[in-house]
C-alpha cells in the first residue's frame, strides 16, 4: 500500500468482543420479544407498492434503492418469517429466507441507522398502514442487543445513564446574568420544565425563555435535579433499559412534586419517549400531563393568560417530525406564530407531510453520516427558499443543530429560529 492510501474505516461499529454468533443470537432473541400481533400484521401486510421510498427524504435525495423505508426492516422481516410467522417451517425447509448473518446486521447498521430519522413519514404514506418506523424502531432493539449501535448514539446513551450531574452552576450563573429567577427543587409545584444538557450547552437562550415565559405568567414552576434530562437517546440507541430508565426519572421525579403538569422543551425525540411511551414503561397512566412547550404556550394563548407584541414579519415553520407528525402537535405552534402576528407561509408540503430536516432519530450525531445529512438538508433548504419568508421558525434543537450544520456546509446564510425564544422576545403585558 502506497504512502498516499488510506485505510477506508468499516461502515458500522461494535460494542464489546462477542463472538459473530451471540450477537446475531442476542439480535434474535430481541427480535422476537417485539414480534406480536402488531408486528406481524405489519410486517404481512406489505404489497411491495414502493410507495414508502417516495416519502423518504434520504431515497428522494440520493434515488438509492437501499434506503428505500420497507428495505430498512429486512433482517427483521427476515427473521419473522423464518422463525416466527405462520410458514416459519416452510421458510426454513426450503431456505425461503436465508438466517440472519452477523454480516448482514453489520451491514444494516447504516440503514437503520444513519439513514433512518425516524420520521414517521413512511408510516403516514404507506397504503396498507404499516408502521414502518415504529418496526425500525424495533430493529434497533435488536442492533442494541448486539452490540452494533453507531458509537456516537451509545456513548451518548451511556452518559446520560452514567452522568446523573444537574447543572445547578450553570443555571445558577445563567439566571445572575440575565436577571431571571429559576427555580430549582421546589417541594411542590403544579409544572414541573425540564430541559436537555445539549439545550443548555448549545442554546442557553432557550432555557432563559423557559424561565422568563414561566415567570411573567406566575407559573408555580420548578426544575428538579432528580429529573431534569428531557432527551432520551436510550430510545434512539435502541436500548429499552436506558430508555426506561431515562423516563423514570423524569416521571418520579414530577410525582415527587405533585406536579399537574411535565413541560419538555424544544425537543422532538424527548417529546416522543416520554408522552407517547412513558406510561407504558411506567407499567400503568401518567398522573400529570405531558405537553410540549408549544402545547403549553398555545394553551396560554387561547386561554387569554399570554399575550403576545406583534412581530410584523413573514414566517414559515418547519415541523419537527416527533412533535407535529408523529405527535400530533400541529397546530399549537400555529396558534403561538398567529398570536406573534406574523405572515405564516406553509412550506409545500407542510404540516404532518412536511420533508424532516434529515438530522432526527440520532443522525445528527453520526459523524460519518454528514454527507447524506447534507443531501437531505438541500431539500429543507429548497422548500423555505420558496416560501420567501423571512423567518424561518421551528420548536426543536435537534432540527436547529441540522439547520446550523446544512446552512454553514451550503453557505445559505439563513439561520432557524426558535419559537420558544420568540416568545420570550416578544412578552405582551401580563393577564
Amino acid at each position: 500500500m502506497s504512502a498516499t492510501e488510506t485505510v477506508r474505516a468499516p461502515v458500522f461499529d461494535r460494542q464489546g468482543e462477542p463472538t459473530d454468533d451471540v450477537r446475531v443470537e442476542k439480535a434474535m432473541q430481541a427480535f422476537v420479544k417485539d414480534f406480536g400481533l402488531v408486528a406481524a400484521l405489519n410486517m404481512e401486510a406489505c404489497v411491495h407498492c414502493g410507495m414508502c421510498a417516495e416519502a423518504c427524504h434520504f431515497f428522494e435525495a440520493t434515488g438509492e434503492p437501499r434506503y428505500t423505508p420497507i428495505w430498512k426492516i429486512e433482517p427483521f422481516k427476515k427473521a419473522y418469517k423464518r422463525e416466527y410467522g405462520p410458514f416459519a417451517p416452510v421458510y426454513r425447509m426450503f431456505n425461503l429466507k436465508s438466517k440472519v448473518n452477523a454480516r448482514e446486521l453489520e451491514n444494516w447498521q447504516e440503514l437503520l441507522f444513519d439513514s433512518c430519522s425516524l420520521c414517521g413519514r413512511c408510516s403516514l404514506i404507506c397504503p396498507m398502514g404499516i408502521d414502518i418506523e415504529g418496526l425500525i424502531q424495533q430493529a434497533r432493539h435488536g442492533m442494541a442487543a448486539a452490540g452494533l449501535v453507531p458509537q456516537e448514539i451509545r456513548a451518548a446513551a451511556e452518559r446520560q445513564s452514567e452522568a446523573g450531574m444537574f447543572p445547578a452552576a450553570q443555571l445558577a450563573r445563567l439566571a445572575a446574568e440575565r436577571g431571571v429567577a429559576i427555580p430549582v427543587d421546589r417541594e411542590r409545584a403544579a409544572v414541573l420544565c425540564t430541559l436537555s444538557q445539549s439545550e443548555l450547552d448549545d442554546y442557553p437562550d432557550s432555557v432563559v425563555a423557559m424561565a422568563k415565559v414561566m415567570n411573567h405568567l406566575g407559573a408555580d414552576w420548578t426544575y428538579r435535579s432528580d429529573g431534569y434530562e428531557s432527551s432520551n437517546y436510550g430510545m434512539l440507541a435502541g436500548d429499552l433499559a436506558l430508555q426506561k430508565e431515562a423516563s423514570l426519572k423524569l416521571i418520579q421525579a414530577a410525582i415527587a412534586c405533585g406536579a399537574q403538569s411535565l413541560v419538555l422543551p424544544e425537543c422532538g425525540h424527548g417529546y416522543s419517549a416520554l408522552r407517547w411511551m412513558g406510561a407504558d414503561l411506567f407499567g400503568k397512566p401518567l398522573p400529570f400531563h405531558v405537553l410540549h412547550i408549544s402545547e403549553f404556550l398555545a394553551a396560554e394563548v387561547q386561554g387569554g393568560r399570554l399575550t403576545l407584541n406583534k412581530i410584523g414579519k413573514s414566517a414559515t415553520f418547519h415541523d419537527p417530525c416527533q412533535v407535529s407528525r408523529l405527535g400530533g402537535a400541529i397546530e399549537a405552534p400555529r396558534v403561538v406564530l398567529d398570536a406573534l402576528g406574523v405572515e405564516l407561509r406553509e412550506m409545500f408540503p407542510t404540516k404532518g407531510t412536511n420533508w424532516c430536516c434529515g438530522g432526527g432519530g440520532g443522525v445528527q450525531d453520526i459523524g460519518r453520516a454528514q454527507p447524506l445529512r447534507h443531501k437531505v438538508f438541500h431539500m429543507k433548504m429548497k422548500q423555505i427558499d420558496e416560501t420567501e419568508a423571512e423567518l424561518p421558525v421551528t420548536s426543536c434543537t435537534g432540527c436547529r443543530r441540522t439547520f446550523e450544520e446544512g446552512s454553514a456546509h451550503f453557505k445559505w446564510g439563513k439561520s432557524m429560529n426558535s419559537l420558544l425564544e420568540l416568545v420570550a422576545d416578544n412578552l405582551g403585558e401580563a393577564a
